[in-house]
């Protein structure tokens, strides 16, 4: 019976090894994926593996991506056309694709240099044309006496009317000593030709000053543009430099400053706290970390940070920080409200796609996400002139030195 059994099972067996064989003929072979499909794919797997809500905004993830799929994919336009509609459903503005040109600048924001001519630019909001806003010291273009205001008309020989801010700003990158001629032109002055040589860019987002109010108070104004790279070291090097010429109490002025990098930020808190949580996140699966002072703060003098509405990420993290742990008062307006973290991924083809992580709390558990920090005393500021800012005629700036000139006569009046 066992020998019969066995060769009815070998028989059944071949009979099934044999059809499946003949259905197999019959099966188109798996098709391969296009390079455009890999990215896409690509794109998405990424979200997929780590996005903070792991609902994805209470959507079927896999048939966002058989949807993708089944669109018309024959050039890399239209694979990044397809990733953006992918994200789009998440409902979150901070994920978001990058085609390889913004993912180049972005990493040169953050990375705190490049090579190029040392040219901080924008678009001039009533006219329209690019123009500088300040020169990087020491590079190139500061060099060669191109100052703020100026306008930049032609990019070798190409006009900037035709290029978007970021089409300018990568013309005038490229490699350390090659040549690059822009057309100039100042305020009633003809237009000129500036030959300029590119050299490595050092981004310092640190501007620093040691003042004196009116009651003759040696103060520290500190101007953080962002938390790239550099911040923390050039921060430490700013305020251990007003320390040594004396500097009795701090302004920090985090404005219009839409944050960088969450460890710089961290570090950042940390040069003014002694002790105490900075920051605190949330992952997708709600495992909670923090990030705490190490006994490193350089400076215990009295501080006053001034945010307002353009006040965001990194910047929250930090003005969060110093208001939960009693280090800070915070003057100006309500901050914008980005509790969000994100992390940067490079796709294959050199795109790459930001995608938010986690989200933050501030050490009193505060969630700010789309409600901002509110700081401890409100003044709404009138749009200013650039060089208007942190002078008389900057009404936030002036609150913060009364608060600090009574802070100070309070301490001289115990001592």
């Amino acid at each position: 019976m066992g020998l019969k059994y066995k060769r009815i099972f070998q028989a059944g067996l071949s009979v099934l090894l044999g059809f499946c064989l003949v259905l197999n003929c019959f099966c188109n072979p798996v098709q391969a994926l296009t390079q455009e499909q890999r990215l896409v794919v690509e794109a998405w797997r990424i979200v997929n593996r780590s996005y903070l809500d792991d609902s994805f905004n209470h959507q079927s993830w896999s048939n966002v991506r058989k949807k993708a799929l089944k669109q018309p994919l024959n050039d890399y336009e239209s694979a990044y056309k397809a990733i953006r509609k992918m994200l789009e459903g998440l409902d979150d503005p901070f994920t978001r694709f990058l085609d390889p040109q913004q993912y180049r600048s972005l990493k040169v924001n953050t990375s705190g240099e490049l090579t190029g001519v040392g040219l901080q630019i924008a678009l001039n909001s009533k006219t329209g044309k690019l123009e500088v806003v300040t020169p990087i010291d020491g590079s190139p273009a500061d060099k060669a006496g191109i100052k703020p205001h100026d306008r930049i008309l032609e990019i070798e020989g190409i006009s900037t009317d035709k290029l978007s801010l970021d089409e300018a700003a990568n013309r005038m990158r490229g490699s350390i000593g090659s040549l690059i001629t822009l057309l100039i032109q100042t305020d009633q002055e003809v237009a000129k030709e500036v030959r300029l040589t590119r050299d490595r860019i050092e981004l310092n987002p640190v501007i620093a000053e040691l003042r004196s109010s009116s009651e003759g108070m040696l103060f520290g104004y500190i101007r953080l543009t962002q938390f790239n790279a550099n911040a923390s070291s050039e921060l430490n090097t700013a305020i251990s430099s007003l320390e040594k010429k004396g500097a009795e109490a701090y302004i920090l002025d985090l404005r219009n400053n839409p944050g960088g990098l969450l460890q710089a930020g961290v570090e950042v808190a940390r040069m003014w706290l002694d002790d105490g949580t900075i920051v605190y996140t949330v992952n997708r699966q709600g495992i909670q970390g923090s990030f705490d002072a190490k006994g490193t703060a350089i400076t215990k003098a009295p501080l006053v940070v001034l945010v307002n509405e353009g006040t965001a990420s990194a910047s929250e993290i930090l003005a969060g920080a110093l208001q939960d742990n009693k280090r800070a008062l915070l003057v100006g307006t309500t901050t914008f409200g980005k509790g969000l973290i994100q992390s940067l991924f490079e796709l294959f083809n050199g795109s790459g796609i930001a995608v938010t992580i986690a989200k933050y709390e501030t050490p009193n558990h505060r969630d700010i996400n789309k409600q901002g920090i509110k700081p401890d005393k409100i003044i709404v500021s009138e749009p200013m002139l650039r060089e208007d800012v942190a002078t008389d005629k900057d009404t936030q700036y002036q609150a913060a030195l009364k608060i600090l000139a009574s802070q100070n006569s309070r301490v001289n009046i115990k001592s």
